[in-house]
Protein backbone atom coordinates (compact mmCIF):
# COMPACT_ATOMS: atom_id res chain seq x y z
CA UNK A 1 0.00 0.00 0.00
CA UNK A 2 2.95 2.35 0.51
CA UNK A 3 3.36 2.52 -3.28
CA UNK A 4 0.22 4.70 -3.37
CA UNK A 5 2.21 7.40 -1.60
CA UNK A 6 4.89 7.54 -4.30
CA UNK A 7 4.76 9.95 -7.22
CA UNK A 8 5.03 9.12 -10.91
CA UNK A 9 8.76 9.79 -11.14
CA UNK A 10 9.48 7.59 -8.12
CA UNK A 11 7.44 4.73 -9.56
CA UNK A 12 9.22 4.95 -12.93
CA UNK A 13 12.60 4.82 -11.21
CA UNK A 14 11.44 1.93 -9.03
CA UNK A 15 10.30 0.02 -12.10
CA UNK A 16 13.59 0.63 -13.90
CA UNK A 17 15.67 -0.53 -10.96
CA UNK A 18 13.42 -3.57 -10.42
CA UNK A 19 13.71 -4.70 -14.03
CA UNK A 20 17.43 -3.99 -14.19
CA UNK A 21 18.26 -6.10 -11.15
CA UNK A 22 15.85 -8.84 -12.25
CA UNK A 23 17.69 -9.05 -15.56
CA UNK A 24 20.95 -9.26 -13.60
CA UNK A 25 19.57 -12.29 -11.79
CA UNK A 26 18.41 -13.93 -15.02
CA UNK A 27 21.78 -13.53 -16.71
CA UNK A 28 23.71 -14.74 -13.67
CA UNK A 29 21.53 -17.70 -12.66
CA UNK A 30 21.01 -19.07 -16.17
CA UNK A 31 24.64 -20.23 -16.18
CA UNK A 32 24.08 -22.39 -13.09
CA UNK A 33 21.37 -24.34 -14.94
CA UNK A 34 23.62 -24.96 -17.93
CA UNK A 35 26.62 -26.48 -16.13
CA UNK A 36 25.50 -30.12 -16.71
CA UNK A 37 25.17 -29.34 -20.43
CA UNK A 38 28.71 -28.00 -20.63
CA UNK A 39 30.00 -31.06 -18.80
CA UNK A 40 28.26 -33.27 -21.38
CA UNK A 41 28.87 -31.25 -24.58
CA UNK A 42 32.39 -29.96 -23.88
CA UNK A 43 33.58 -32.52 -21.35
CA UNK A 44 34.11 -29.59 -18.99
CA UNK A 45 35.19 -30.56 -15.48
CA UNK A 46 33.41 -29.44 -12.32
CA UNK A 47 36.53 -27.53 -11.39
CA UNK A 48 36.38 -25.56 -14.66
CA UNK A 49 32.70 -24.83 -14.04
CA UNK A 50 33.61 -23.52 -10.62
CA UNK A 51 36.40 -21.34 -11.99
CA UNK A 52 33.99 -19.73 -14.44
CA UNK A 53 31.46 -18.98 -11.70
CA UNK A 54 34.12 -17.60 -9.36
CA UNK A 55 35.67 -15.52 -12.13
CA UNK A 56 32.34 -13.87 -12.87
CA UNK A 57 31.83 -13.22 -9.17
CA UNK A 58 35.21 -11.59 -8.70
CA UNK A 59 34.85 -9.44 -11.81
CA UNK A 60 31.40 -8.37 -10.63
CA UNK A 61 33.00 -7.07 -7.43
CA UNK A 62 35.44 -5.02 -9.51
CA UNK A 63 32.59 -3.84 -11.75
CA UNK A 64 30.50 -2.71 -8.80
CA UNK A 65 33.41 -0.77 -7.35
CA UNK A 66 34.24 0.97 -10.64
CA UNK A 67 30.59 1.71 -11.46
CA UNK A 68 30.13 3.38 -8.09
CA UNK A 69 33.07 5.70 -8.75
CA UNK A 70 31.82 6.53 -12.25
CA UNK A 71 28.28 7.12 -10.97
CA UNK A 72 29.57 9.85 -8.63
CA UNK A 73 31.43 11.51 -11.49
CA UNK A 74 29.11 11.10 -14.48
CA UNK A 75 25.67 10.45 -13.04
CA UNK A 76 23.58 7.51 -11.83
CA UNK A 77 21.38 7.20 -14.92
CA UNK A 78 24.18 7.36 -17.48
CA UNK A 79 26.24 4.66 -15.78
CA UNK A 80 23.15 2.51 -15.20
CA UNK A 81 22.59 2.45 -18.96
CA UNK A 82 26.24 1.55 -19.53
CA UNK A 83 26.12 -1.39 -17.12
CA UNK A 84 22.93 -2.79 -18.68
CA UNK A 85 24.44 -2.52 -22.17
CA UNK A 86 27.70 -4.10 -21.00
CA UNK A 87 26.31 -7.23 -19.37
CA UNK A 88 23.75 -7.70 -22.17
CA UNK A 89 26.50 -7.62 -24.78
CA UNK A 90 28.75 -10.17 -23.10
CA UNK A 91 25.88 -12.46 -22.15
CA UNK A 92 24.94 -12.49 -25.85
CA UNK A 93 28.54 -13.16 -26.90
CA UNK A 94 28.68 -16.11 -24.48
CA UNK A 95 26.31 -17.89 -26.87
CA UNK A 96 29.06 -18.02 -29.51
CA UNK A 97 31.80 -19.52 -27.35
CA UNK A 98 33.38 -22.83 -28.34
CA UNK A 99 35.31 -23.83 -25.21
CA UNK A 100 35.42 -23.39 -21.42
CA UNK A 101 38.31 -20.95 -21.85
CA UNK A 102 36.29 -18.69 -24.15
CA UNK A 103 33.26 -18.87 -21.86
CA UNK A 104 35.47 -17.94 -18.90
CA UNK A 105 36.47 -14.73 -20.70
CA UNK A 106 32.95 -13.68 -21.71
CA UNK A 107 31.55 -14.46 -18.25
CA UNK A 108 34.35 -12.49 -16.60
CA UNK A 109 33.55 -9.50 -18.78
CA UNK A 110 29.81 -9.96 -18.23
CA UNK A 111 30.45 -9.84 -14.48
CA UNK A 112 31.73 -6.28 -14.71
CA UNK A 113 28.31 -5.07 -15.81
CA UNK A 114 26.46 -7.42 -13.47
CA UNK A 115 28.18 -5.99 -10.40
CA UNK A 116 27.94 -2.43 -11.64
CA UNK A 117 24.18 -2.52 -12.17
CA UNK A 118 23.41 -3.25 -8.50
CA UNK A 119 25.78 -0.57 -7.20
CA UNK A 120 24.32 2.14 -9.40
CA UNK A 121 20.69 1.02 -9.33
CA UNK A 122 20.52 0.80 -5.54
CA UNK A 123 21.97 4.29 -5.13
CA UNK A 124 19.58 5.67 -7.75
CA UNK A 125 16.44 4.26 -6.16
CA UNK A 126 17.54 5.12 -2.61
CA UNK A 127 18.21 8.75 -3.55
CA UNK A 128 14.93 9.04 -5.43
CA UNK A 129 12.59 7.60 -2.77
CA UNK A 130 11.66 9.55 0.37
CA UNK A 131 13.19 8.42 3.65
CA UNK A 132 10.12 6.79 5.22
CA UNK A 133 9.80 4.31 2.33
CA UNK A 134 13.45 3.95 1.34
CA UNK A 135 13.99 0.56 2.96
CA UNK A 136 10.82 -0.89 1.43
CA UNK A 137 11.65 0.52 -2.00
CA UNK A 138 15.22 -0.79 -2.13
CA UNK A 139 14.04 -4.10 -0.68
CA UNK A 140 11.37 -4.36 -3.38
CA UNK A 141 14.07 -3.87 -5.99
CA UNK A 142 16.18 -6.51 -4.25
CA UNK A 143 13.25 -8.95 -4.47
CA UNK A 144 13.51 -8.83 -8.26
CA UNK A 145 16.48 -11.20 -7.87
CA UNK A 146 14.00 -13.95 -6.96
CA UNK A 147 11.83 -12.96 -9.93
CA UNK A 148 14.76 -13.08 -12.35
CA UNK A 149 15.85 -16.39 -10.83
CA UNK A 150 12.38 -17.85 -11.34
CA UNK A 151 12.17 -16.59 -14.93
CA UNK A 152 15.57 -18.09 -15.70
CA UNK A 153 14.36 -21.47 -14.42
CA UNK A 154 11.19 -21.28 -16.53
CA UNK A 155 13.15 -20.16 -19.61
CA UNK A 156 15.60 -23.03 -19.11
CA UNK A 157 12.84 -25.63 -18.93
CA UNK A 158 11.00 -24.13 -21.92
CA UNK A 159 14.01 -23.75 -24.23
CA UNK A 160 15.41 -27.19 -23.39
CA UNK A 161 11.98 -28.68 -24.12
CA UNK A 162 11.95 -27.13 -27.61
CA UNK A 163 15.62 -27.14 -28.67
CA UNK A 164 18.31 -29.83 -28.54
CA UNK A 165 20.58 -29.20 -25.57
CA UNK A 166 23.70 -28.70 -27.70
CA UNK A 167 22.01 -25.55 -29.09
CA UNK A 168 19.59 -24.69 -26.27
CA UNK A 169 22.28 -23.16 -24.07
CA UNK A 170 23.27 -20.85 -26.92
CA UNK A 171 19.67 -19.68 -27.33
CA UNK A 172 19.46 -18.87 -23.63
CA UNK A 173 22.62 -16.76 -23.78
CA UNK A 174 21.37 -14.99 -26.92
CA UNK A 175 18.23 -14.01 -25.03
CA UNK A 176 20.61 -11.96 -22.89
CA UNK A 177 20.71 -9.35 -25.65
CA UNK A 178 17.08 -8.37 -25.06
CA UNK A 179 17.71 -6.30 -21.91
CA UNK A 180 19.71 -3.85 -24.03
CA UNK A 181 16.35 -2.62 -25.33
CA UNK A 182 15.54 -1.58 -21.76
CA UNK A 183 18.05 1.25 -22.15
CA UNK A 184 15.49 3.07 -24.32
CA UNK A 185 13.05 3.12 -21.39
CA UNK A 186 15.72 4.42 -19.03
CA UNK A 187 16.72 7.22 -21.41
CA UNK A 188 13.13 8.40 -21.88
CA UNK A 189 11.77 8.05 -18.36
CA UNK A 190 14.50 8.29 -15.73
CA UNK A 191 16.28 11.47 -14.64
CA UNK A 192 19.06 12.06 -12.15
CA UNK A 193 17.92 12.35 -8.49
CA UNK A 194 17.57 15.93 -7.29
CA UNK A 195 20.04 15.41 -4.46
CA UNK A 196 22.69 14.28 -6.96
CA UNK A 197 22.09 17.26 -9.28
CA UNK A 198 22.31 19.67 -6.37
CA UNK A 199 25.49 18.06 -5.10
CA UNK A 200 27.17 18.30 -8.51
CA UNK A 201 26.17 21.94 -8.80
CA UNK A 202 27.57 22.73 -5.37
CA UNK A 203 30.82 20.92 -6.05
CA UNK A 204 31.16 22.89 -9.30
CA UNK A 205 30.67 26.18 -7.42
CA UNK A 206 33.01 25.42 -4.54
CA UNK A 207 35.61 23.41 -6.44
CA UNK A 208 35.48 20.65 -3.83
CA UNK A 209 36.49 17.13 -4.78
CA UNK A 210 34.43 13.96 -4.89
CA UNK A 211 37.44 11.68 -5.29
CA UNK A 212 36.97 8.01 -4.50
CA UNK A 213 39.76 8.27 -1.92
CA UNK A 214 37.52 10.43 0.28
CA UNK A 215 35.85 7.28 1.60
CA UNK A 216 39.15 6.56 3.40
CA UNK A 217 39.58 9.97 4.99
CA UNK A 218 39.23 10.55 8.76
CA UNK A 219 35.56 10.88 9.62
CA UNK A 220 34.49 8.43 6.92
CA UNK A 221 37.06 5.63 7.20
CA UNK A 222 35.34 4.04 10.20
CA UNK A 223 32.08 3.75 8.30
CA UNK A 224 33.86 2.35 5.23
CA UNK A 225 35.62 -0.35 7.26
CA UNK A 226 32.59 -1.47 9.29
CA UNK A 227 30.20 -1.37 6.31
CA UNK A 228 32.68 -3.50 4.35
CA UNK A 229 32.74 -6.06 7.18
CA UNK A 230 28.94 -6.06 7.27
CA UNK A 231 28.81 -6.81 3.55
CA UNK A 232 31.51 -9.47 3.94
CA UNK A 233 29.56 -11.29 6.63
CA UNK A 234 26.32 -11.29 4.65
CA UNK A 235 27.82 -12.45 1.39
CA UNK A 236 30.33 -14.85 2.90
CA UNK A 237 27.50 -16.71 4.63
CA UNK A 238 25.31 -16.66 1.52
CA UNK A 239 28.00 -18.02 -0.78
CA UNK A 240 29.05 -20.64 1.79
CA UNK A 241 25.56 -22.06 2.12
CA UNK A 242 24.33 -21.77 -1.46
CA UNK A 243 27.56 -23.22 -2.89
CA UNK A 244 27.99 -26.25 -0.62
CA UNK A 245 24.69 -27.07 1.04
CA UNK A 246 23.18 -28.82 -2.04
CA UNK A 247 26.32 -30.96 -2.37
CA UNK A 248 26.25 -31.80 1.34
CA UNK A 249 22.58 -32.78 1.38
CA UNK A 250 22.82 -34.78 -1.83
CA UNK A 251 26.19 -36.50 -1.39
CA UNK A 252 26.33 -36.99 2.39
CA UNK A 253 22.65 -37.03 3.35
CA UNK A 254 21.51 -38.75 0.12
CA UNK A 255 18.45 -36.51 -0.24
CA UNK A 256 16.81 -36.60 -3.66
CA UNK A 257 14.47 -33.61 -3.30
CA UNK A 258 17.24 -31.31 -4.55
CA UNK A 259 16.73 -32.70 -8.06
CA UNK A 260 13.10 -31.59 -8.24
CA UNK A 261 11.76 -28.41 -9.76
CA UNK A 262 9.31 -28.20 -6.86
CA UNK A 263 12.09 -27.67 -4.34
CA UNK A 264 13.63 -24.96 -6.50
CA UNK A 265 10.35 -23.06 -6.72
CA UNK A 266 9.83 -23.36 -2.94
CA UNK A 267 13.33 -21.92 -2.43
CA UNK A 268 12.65 -19.06 -4.86
CA UNK A 269 9.27 -18.33 -3.25
CA UNK A 270 10.93 -18.19 0.15
CA UNK A 271 13.56 -15.79 -1.20
CA UNK A 272 10.92 -13.48 -2.66
CA UNK A 273 8.91 -13.45 0.57
CA UNK A 274 12.08 -12.86 2.57
CA UNK A 275 13.08 -9.87 0.48
CA UNK A 276 9.68 -8.19 0.87
CA UNK A 277 9.31 -8.98 4.57
CA UNK A 278 12.81 -7.79 5.41
CA UNK A 279 12.25 -4.61 3.38
CA UNK A 280 9.18 -3.78 5.46
CA UNK A 281 10.91 -4.66 8.74
CA UNK A 282 13.90 -2.53 7.78
CA UNK A 283 11.71 0.57 7.80
CA UNK A 284 9.72 -0.64 10.79
CA UNK A 285 12.41 -1.91 13.18
CA UNK A 286 15.46 -0.13 11.83
CA UNK A 287 18.27 -1.32 9.58
CA UNK A 288 20.53 -2.83 12.23
CA UNK A 289 17.85 -4.72 14.16
CA UNK A 290 16.54 -6.25 10.95
CA UNK A 291 20.02 -7.37 9.86
CA UNK A 292 20.71 -8.96 13.25
CA UNK A 293 17.31 -10.68 13.36
CA UNK A 294 17.83 -12.28 9.95
CA UNK A 295 21.49 -13.15 10.67
CA UNK A 296 20.66 -15.01 13.87
CA UNK A 297 17.67 -16.76 12.28
CA UNK A 298 19.72 -17.83 9.25
CA UNK A 299 22.52 -19.13 11.48
CA UNK A 300 20.06 -21.25 13.46
CA UNK A 301 18.51 -22.60 10.25
CA UNK A 302 21.86 -23.53 8.71
CA UNK A 303 22.76 -25.32 11.92
CA UNK A 304 19.56 -27.35 11.64
CA UNK A 305 20.37 -28.26 8.04
CA UNK A 306 23.92 -29.35 8.77
CA UNK A 307 23.65 -30.91 12.24
CA UNK A 308 20.16 -32.43 12.54
CA UNK A 309 18.70 -35.47 10.71
CA UNK A 310 16.63 -34.25 7.74
CA UNK A 311 14.27 -36.22 5.53
CA UNK A 312 13.17 -35.34 2.00
CA UNK A 313 9.85 -34.09 3.35
CA UNK A 314 11.52 -31.89 5.95
CA UNK A 315 13.90 -30.61 3.31
CA UNK A 316 11.03 -29.46 1.13
CA UNK A 317 9.38 -27.67 4.05
CA UNK A 318 12.60 -26.02 5.21
CA UNK A 319 13.40 -24.82 1.70
CA UNK A 320 11.05 -21.88 2.20
CA UNK A 321 12.62 -20.48 5.41
CA UNK A 322 16.09 -21.17 3.99
CA UNK A 323 15.40 -18.93 1.01
CA UNK A 324 13.55 -16.48 3.29
CA UNK A 325 16.43 -15.75 5.66
CA UNK A 326 19.42 -16.27 3.37
CA UNK A 327 18.09 -13.81 0.81
CA UNK A 328 15.96 -11.53 2.97
CA UNK A 329 18.90 -10.22 4.95
CA UNK A 330 20.06 -8.29 1.87
CA UNK A 331 16.92 -6.15 1.48
CA UNK A 332 17.99 -3.26 3.67
CA UNK A 333 21.59 -3.19 2.48
CA UNK A 334 21.16 -0.77 -0.41
CA UNK A 335 19.22 1.74 1.70
CA UNK A 336 21.65 1.43 4.63
CA UNK A 337 24.79 2.02 2.56
CA UNK A 338 23.11 4.97 0.84
CA UNK A 339 22.32 6.55 4.20
CA UNK A 340 25.80 5.97 5.63
CA UNK A 341 27.63 8.02 2.98
CA UNK A 342 27.16 11.66 1.88
CA UNK A 343 25.94 12.31 -1.65
CA UNK A 344 29.24 13.31 -3.28
CA UNK A 345 30.88 9.95 -2.44
CA UNK A 346 27.76 7.80 -2.08
CA UNK A 347 28.32 5.74 -5.22
CA UNK A 348 32.00 5.25 -4.40
CA UNK A 349 31.30 4.25 -0.81
CA UNK A 350 28.45 1.92 -1.58
CA UNK A 351 30.21 0.37 -4.55
CA UNK A 352 33.39 -0.27 -2.58
CA UNK A 353 31.84 -1.66 0.61
CA UNK A 354 29.34 -4.01 -0.99
CA UNK A 355 31.80 -5.33 -3.53
CA UNK A 356 34.62 -5.66 -1.02
CA UNK A 357 32.23 -8.00 0.78
CA UNK A 358 31.49 -9.81 -2.47
CA UNK A 359 35.17 -10.32 -3.28
CA UNK A 360 36.10 -11.57 0.19
CA UNK A 361 32.87 -13.55 0.47
CA UNK A 362 33.78 -15.40 -2.71
CA UNK A 363 36.72 -16.93 -0.82
CA UNK A 364 34.46 -18.59 1.77
CA UNK A 365 33.38 -21.51 -0.46
CA UNK A 366 37.03 -22.30 -1.17
CA UNK A 367 37.77 -22.20 2.56
CA UNK A 368 34.98 -24.71 3.18
CA UNK A 369 36.38 -26.99 0.50
CA UNK A 370 39.77 -26.85 2.19
CA UNK A 371 38.37 -27.39 5.70
CA UNK A 372 36.29 -30.36 4.54
CA UNK A 373 39.47 -32.34 3.99
CA UNK A 374 39.99 -32.48 7.77
CA UNK A 375 36.40 -32.34 9.06
CA UNK A 376 32.88 -33.26 7.89
CA UNK A 377 31.55 -30.98 5.15
CA UNK A 378 28.47 -30.09 7.22
CA UNK A 379 30.66 -28.97 10.12
CA UNK A 380 32.77 -26.79 7.83
CA UNK A 381 29.66 -25.15 6.40
CA UNK A 382 28.30 -24.55 9.88
CA UNK A 383 31.53 -23.00 11.18
CA UNK A 384 31.97 -20.62 8.25
CA UNK A 385 28.31 -19.58 8.12
CA UNK A 386 28.18 -19.01 11.88
CA UNK A 387 31.39 -16.97 11.74
CA UNK A 388 30.09 -14.87 8.85
CA UNK A 389 26.77 -14.14 10.54
CA UNK A 390 28.61 -13.27 13.77
CA UNK A 391 30.52 -10.69 11.74
CA UNK A 392 27.18 -9.21 10.64
CA UNK A 393 26.03 -8.86 14.25
CA UNK A 394 29.31 -7.29 15.38
CA UNK A 395 29.32 -4.78 12.52
CA UNK A 396 25.70 -3.82 13.25
CA UNK A 397 26.53 -3.17 16.90
CA UNK A 398 29.36 -0.82 15.90
CA UNK A 399 27.58 1.01 13.06
CA UNK A 400 24.97 3.77 13.63
CA UNK A 401 21.26 3.40 12.97
CA UNK A 402 20.18 5.45 9.93
CA UNK A 403 16.45 4.69 9.79
CA UNK A 404 14.55 7.82 8.73
CA UNK A 405 17.64 9.79 7.68
CA UNK A 406 16.99 12.49 5.10
CA UNK A 407 19.55 12.82 2.32
CA UNK A 408 20.89 16.24 1.40
CA UNK A 409 23.43 17.66 -1.00
CA UNK A 410 26.11 18.86 1.42
CA UNK A 411 29.47 17.22 0.70
CA UNK A 412 30.62 17.64 4.30
CA UNK A 413 30.15 14.85 6.80
CA UNK A 414 31.15 14.12 10.36
CA UNK A 415 32.16 10.72 11.60
CA UNK A 416 28.88 8.92 12.33
CA UNK A 417 30.71 6.42 14.53
CA UNK A 418 31.56 9.23 16.91
CA UNK A 419 27.90 10.18 17.36
CA UNK A 420 25.22 8.46 19.42
CA UNK A 421 23.36 5.89 17.33
CA UNK A 422 19.61 6.16 17.13
CA UNK A 423 16.72 6.64 14.82
CA UNK A 424 17.20 9.65 12.60
CA UNK A 425 19.95 11.08 14.80
CA UNK A 426 22.75 10.81 12.27
CA UNK A 427 22.31 13.45 9.59
CA UNK A 428 24.66 14.57 6.86
CA UNK A 429 26.11 17.89 7.92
Amino acid sequence: MWLKETNREERKTLFAAFVGYGVDAFDYMIYTFMIPTFILVWGMSKAEAGYIATGALISSALGGWLAGILADKYGRVRILQLTVLWFSLFTFLSGFTQSPEQLFITRMLQGLGFGGEWSVGSVLIAEMIRARHRGKAVGLVQSSWAVGWGISAIAFWAVYALVDQQYAWRVLFWLGALPALFILYIRRNISEPEVYRETKAKLARTGESNSFMLIFKPGVLGITVMASLLATGMQGAYYSVTTWLPTYLKMERNLSVLNTSGYLMVLIAGSFAGYLTSAWLSDRLGRRRCFMLFAVSAAVLVTCYTQLPITDAAMMVLGFPLGFFLSGIFSGMGAYLTELFPSHIRGSGQGFCYNFGRAVGAVFPAMIGHMSSSMPLGTAIGYLAAGAYSLVVIACLLLPETQGRELNNDPQTADPLAMPAGRGQIAEQ
